[in-house]
């Protein structure tokens, strides 16, 4: 039973993956001579995975806290728990989604556009 009421410390660690993840690929694509058009389209998407993370994490801290308490006195409410934690999950992989998407945008459209 401890190792179950342990799913939503797992699940926001799993959403700081996300920003991880487009941080490296961010990084990557950095050169010295950048257009403006694809410095937004990176800060773009770094804040698309950063709030809806935040919004995600704030979801699984309250879902958590109460899920768990309600688990502990009643077994029959971990089923509840675990499908609203995955609920509050997808919002960071819908912010992860647009984030991927935004920051492939940036390095195909970015030639002429913007350019200092």
């Amino acid at each position: 039973m401890m190792i179950n009421l342990c799913i939503p410390i797992v699940m926001a660690g799993i959403i700081g993956i996300y920003g991880l993840v487009i941080s490296v690929m961010i990084s990557d694509n950095i050169r010295p001579v950048m257009s403006l058009y694809q410095g937004f389209m990176h800060l773009a998407a770094g804040l698309a995975v950063g709030l809806s993370g935040l919004a995600a994490g704030f979801a699984i801290g309250i879902i958590g806290d109460s899920g768990v308490r309600g688990a502990a006195q009643q077994p029959k409410l971990f089923v509840g728990m675990v499908l609203t934690l995955i609920f509050a999950e997808v919002l960071g992989i819908y912010g992860l989604i647009v984030a991927l998407v935004m920051s492939s945008k940036a390095n195909l459209l970015a030639t002429g556009l913007c350019t200092i």
